[in-house]
């Protein structure tokens, strides 16, 4: 069996020339470490992007060019072999923060000068020498809130710049006990099998006693902005669990590309997770259009439940499809046109 420390060892290579390129080099980089039919997976407005010279031009030198002296603030690390029965392959998953001093515009969005913090996670699937597919999720209503711009109507949770585990034991650069990454998957399927709504049943009792089950008492959801962070079981049931189901209807579960686990965390991604018609959520008015939620989970366990969980939903890419365009909305007095 793989330890994926040859895995590892490639994205971490990767991660720092890509970081130490100048704009002018990143193109170069991402030829050296990425398959020539690269396939790219990104927030709106990037979305599907194909080939290094791509990924490059359209996302990373514009970053770059906006957010100077860019620095990878990594909070877990980890890698495994595709655990779903119709995928294959080893991904290597990083969370955390990129960092820079906000400069130039990006996507609209006006500089401050000042430093801000992006919020991303993302998958590499490596192949022998190279990396194949990435899936990079980043939370740009984050930095727009950073910016001083108010996305989104008032939320239920709380914004914050969202910290790594609390057990600080995420980054696994060095090889993990194999039994410890199957507690970990364990607890993950049982809480996604025991999603009531996603059978399309009755619920016949209440969301705390369900989420008892599958979470610890002190539970922590971080939210992307939008939503927002959270704090126990009450709190998240109250402040998004509730919430996100009442406001949500219709909701066809489509699966997931990929899910894994490592140690004590674990993590999955779809392309889209979730099919659902808003029916008052996030304080946006209601709709008959079905949209599309690409999201990323990333959890801690403790014991035998979960305890930490980072969330990353491409909220841009939903609310679009709802004919709300976040980004084209920002005007000279840098508000966005979202009720």
């Amino acid at each position: 069996m793989s330890n994926f420390q040859s895995q590892k060892q490639l994205v971490r290579r990767y991660y720092d020339a890509l970081d130490a390129a100048e704009s002018n080099g990143l193109i170069e980089v991402l030829e050296q470490y990425t398959s020539k039919d690269y396939f790219w997976r990104g927030y709106h407005p990037f979305n599907e992007l194909t080939g290094p010279a791509q990924v490059g031009q359209n996302f990373w030198v514009p970053l770059r060019q906006s957010l100077k002296h860019l620095q990878r603030r990594m909070d877990v690390f980890m890698a495994g072999a595709n655990t779903l029965p119709d995928q294959d392959g080893v991904w290597v998953v990083s969370m955390g923060h990129l960092m820079g001093l906000f400069d130039e515009p990006w996507l609209n969005i006006p500089p401050t000068r000042k430093m801000v913090m992006l919020r991303y996670c993302e998958f590499n699937k490596v192949e022998g020498d190279q990396i194949t597919e990435t899936a990079m999720y980043f939370d740009i209503p984050h930095l727009m809130a950073q910016a001083g711009m108010n996305p989104f109507p008032d939320q239920t949770a709380a914004q914050l710049v969202q910290p790594g585990p609390m057990t600080h034991n995420g980054l696994m650069f060095e090889e993990q006990d194999p039994a410890e990454g199957e507690k970990t998957m364990a607890a993950i399927d049982f809480m996604v099998n025991d999603i009531q709504t996603w059978r399309g049943g009755e619920q016949e009792e209440s969301l705390v006693d369900e989420l008892r089950r599958s979470w610890n008492e002190d539970m922590i959801w971080w939210g992307p902005t939008g939503i927002g962070a959270t704090y126990t079981i009450e709190r998240y049931a109250e402040q998004h669990s509730g919430p996100f189901r009442q406001g949500l209807k219709d909701r066809t579960f489509n699966g997931h590309v990929c899910r894994l686990a490592e140690g004590e965390f674990g993590a999955f991604f779809g392309w889209p997770n979730l099919t659902v018609t808003p029916n008052g959520f996030m304080g946006m008015p209601p709709s008959d259009t079905p949209g599309d939620m690409r999201v990323i989970d990333v959890y801690r366990r403790d014991g035998n439940k979960l305890t930490e969980n980072w969330i990353f939903i491409d909220l841009l890419h939903f609310w679009l499809s709802q004919g709300h365009d976040v980004l084209a909305g920002i005007d000279a007095e840098h508000k966005t046109n979202i009720p």
